[in-house]
């Protein structure tokens, strides 16, 4: 017989998380509005440009994840990882609202991160309207294949500024399925990073972007 799931809510280090079974939300509701929040690692792949600034901000009640260093250097990639969950195969997925960015207004997803120069990254654009996932390896950030079609970079899809929407994705082995707003999008296969790693939110170059819900499930 199945056991039902028991839904736990505690606060870890002023960081909200539920868990029902193996899964995390991370919800920002228990840390300072205008800090860092709590339970957080950041990084910041290659050093180029400034480090991302990472703060906890409010709309009404409601506290949510922002980076807001607008730096513009186009290979500035600022992350920032949940620093207890260590995971390979693992159901991932967050809110996003791209806010601001000439250069870029970028949303994106971490997996299997062993450190700041070594990762995968499923990004979302609201300038170039597509969802990307690459590999980051030695500080290098590769666009990986779509299986069936090959290195079409990601796929086409709308990515609204200004509004929220979810960005998704499962891994399981060396198989990526990755999601905008509830839809498939497609499915990538490979097998760099087989060992299980942090998992966290990333952006890009001058975006400004907000995030929240982070929702970890590990298998």
């Amino acid at each position: 017989m199945r056991m039902a799931s028991v839904l736990v809510a505690f606060v870890v280090l002023g960081v909200t998380i539920v868990i029902d079974g193996a899964t995390r939300k991370v919800d920002f509701s228990s840390d300072a509005v205008g800090q860092a929040p709590k339970g957080f690692e950041f990084g910041h792949t290659a050093r180029a440009g400034a480090p991302g600034k990472w703060v906890v901000q409010a709309e009404g009640s409601n506290n949510y994840l922002a980076q807001v260093d607008a730096d513009n250097t186009r290979s500035r990639f600022p992350v920032a990882v949940v620093s207890d969950v260590n995971a390979a195969d693992v159901d991932l997925s967050v809110r996003f609202k791209p806010v601001s960015g000439r250069v870029d207004q970028a949303a994106g997803l971490v997996w299997r991160f062993q450190n700041e120069d070594n990762y995968y990254i499923v990004r979302a654009n609201a300038l170039e309207n597509n969802v990307v996932l690459y590999k980051v390896e030695k500080g290098k950030r590769i666009d990986l294949a779509v299986k069936g079609e090959g290195r079409t970079y990601g796929k086409k899809a709308q990515v609204p500024s200004g509004q929220w929407s979810t960005l998704r994705v499962v891994a399981a082995g060396p198989r990526f399925d990755v999601y905008l707003n509830g839809s498939k999008l497609y499915e990538v296969e490979d097998s760099t990073f087989s060992q299980a790693g942090k998992v966290g939110v990333w952006t890009k170059a001058d975006s400004v972007t907000q995030f929240d819900d982070l929702t970890i499930v590990t298998k």
